[in-house]
């Protein structure tokens, strides 16, 4: 049997009548409603958001095994991008009706820029172009637009690309030595080669010195405060993911005339320039 509670004199407590209702009682409580209703909103977004953002980057990581530029991506890795897809449009579908209106720009849905990045990487793999916000929203098939993405995620979405780019020419470079270079063939030629007449078409370090160009030269985006911080925090780094690129670049076309054709960087050589510490 449940205690009996007592007061501090010791006498037993009595259930206390309900508060009487005046003529702000409904409007308190219809508050009350509207703040449940909007944490309810807000956390089943945020578990969406952590879904798409996660498969967003499973199709990031999957479109870093492509080792073409200009090419169809390659049968296994387009299946699995179909399928995540698939899930992103089904997860978004759920929260469709909850950011009509005003409540699109309430919510912070930080898994719209990664898509954004996933899908204007495998556009630009393909076609080695930069993806328009019409195609972007496109790739977005929903019965309402209200997730059509602003502006803003937009060009976040081109910012985090630039990364995406840089890590491809890092592993493509190193696996073909040569920086690549979108071709009708698809093959990957090295600048030295290019330039002696082999043809071939821009290379992935002139795509990624037109788009930090374009960004470096276009007005701040998503307001001031924390938006304008995370504008400027993401063109430091996409001026430090060009650089290494160059870098990258200038040491293949540099050392690469000094080295018989088809030679192949030796994981033991000392970083610093030496050969092998002799």
């Amino acid at each position: 049997m449940a205690g009996v509670k007592r007061d501090y004199q010791g006498k037993e407590k009595t259930r206390a009548d309900a508060a009487p209702r005046n003529a702000y009682t409904s409007m308190f409580e219809h508050f009350r409603d509207e703040l449940d209703e909007h944490h309810d909103r807000r956390m089943k977004i945020q578990k969406v958001s952590r879904d798409v953002t996660a498969l967003s980057k499973k199709i990031i990581f999957s479109l870093q095994r492509v080792r073409k530029l200009q090419q169809p991506i390659p049968a296994r890795i387009q299946s699995e991008m179909d399928e995540r897809m698939q899930e992103i449009v089904a997860q978004l579908a759920t929260i469709e009706a909850d950011v009509q209106g005003m409540n699109r720009h309430r919510y912070n849905m930080p898994c719209l820029e990664e898509f954004a990045e996933a899908v204007s990487f495998a556009h630009y793999l393909r076609h080695q172009a930069l993806i328009t916000p019409a195609q972007l929203s496109a790739a977005l098939p929903l019965a309402s637009r209200a997730l059509d993405l602003t502006p803003a995620e937009y060009v976040f979405g081109i910012f985090d690309l630039t990364g995406e780019m840089m890590r491809f020419a890092t592993s493509v470079t190193a696996l073909t030595g040569a920086v690549p270079r979108g071709g009708g063939d698809g093959e990957v030629k090295s600048i030295d080669e290019s330039s002696a007449g082999g043809g071939g078409g821009r290379t992935i370090l002139e795509d990624l010195q037109d788009v930090s160009s374009m960004l470096l030269v276009s007005p701040p985006l998503g307001g001031g405060g924390g938006k304008f911080n995370t504008w400027t925090k993401k063109t430091d780094t996409m001026v430090e993911q060009v650089r290494k690129v160059e870098r990258l670049a200038y040491g293949v076309t540099v050392r690469g005339n000094e080295r018989p054709k088809g030679w192949m960087p030796d994981l033991d050589e000392d970083p610093r320039g030496g050969d092998g510490g002799e």
